[in-house]
């Protein structure tokens, strides 16, 4: 475990603003309440088997006792760099871009399941949508209760979706929660094997 290098850095901070906007400077600035200082501390970003955790400084500090071979995971995973060293964000990170995101757009009940089982989201199931999304930005997904279902891009600006017809695309599926499910099949399968 080891802290990101300024490379690092840059794609994971351009990937989060493009779904937080200025609100990055509320995930990067929060308070950490954890451990046994008195002082609440900051959050940190920290890189383990390519993988990039969101973890408070105590934690971080307790975590040095463990040897990395055996250290599996630290705080929240917030995404991963692949072999060709881009940077992906992973659902793990639904709670933090949803409590930060920048646009938002809410579906109906009815479409939610296609929302959950890895489908776009067309314009017929969209619910509401944030004003002044811009084709290419990071959106969060919502149900119309407000439970975050998962993140997208948006293929068509908020004038456009006015204009559309039902079936056409609107957000880019990303992640969902529906994801967790999904790849506890694939984990049995494995180990059935």
């Amino acid at each position: 475990m080891r802290p990101l290098d300024e490379k690092e850095t840059t794609a994971v901070f351009e990937k989060l603003f493009k779904f937080t906007g200025n609100n990055l400077k509320n995930i990067v600035e929060n308070p950490s309440h954890e451990g046994p200082d008195k002082t609440p501390g900051r959050y940190c970003f920290r890189l383990h088997k390519n993988k990039v955790y969101y973890v408070s400084d105590s934690l971080v500090k307790r975590a040095t006792n463990v040897a990395r071979p055996k250290l599996a995971s630290i705080g929240t995973c917030i995404g991963r760099f692949t072999h060709g060293g881009n940077f992906h964000l992973t659902i793990e990170c639904l709670n933090l871009l949803a409590a930060n995101a920048k646009h938002k757009v809410w579906l109906k009940p009815t479409s939610e399941m296609s929302f959950l089982y890895a489908n776009h989201v067309l314009k017929g199931g969209l619910g509401r949508i944030t004003e002044s999304i811009a084709p290419g930005d990071g959106v969060v997904i919502f149900s119309m209760s407000d439970l975050p279902l998962g993140f997208g891009i948006a293929a068509k600006s908020t004038q456009d979706c006015r204009k559309l017809d039902p079936n056409a695309i609107v957000v880019l599926h990303q992640a969902d929660i529906g994801e967790y499910l999904r790849m506890e099949n694939q984990n049995e399968q494995l180990i059935e094997e």
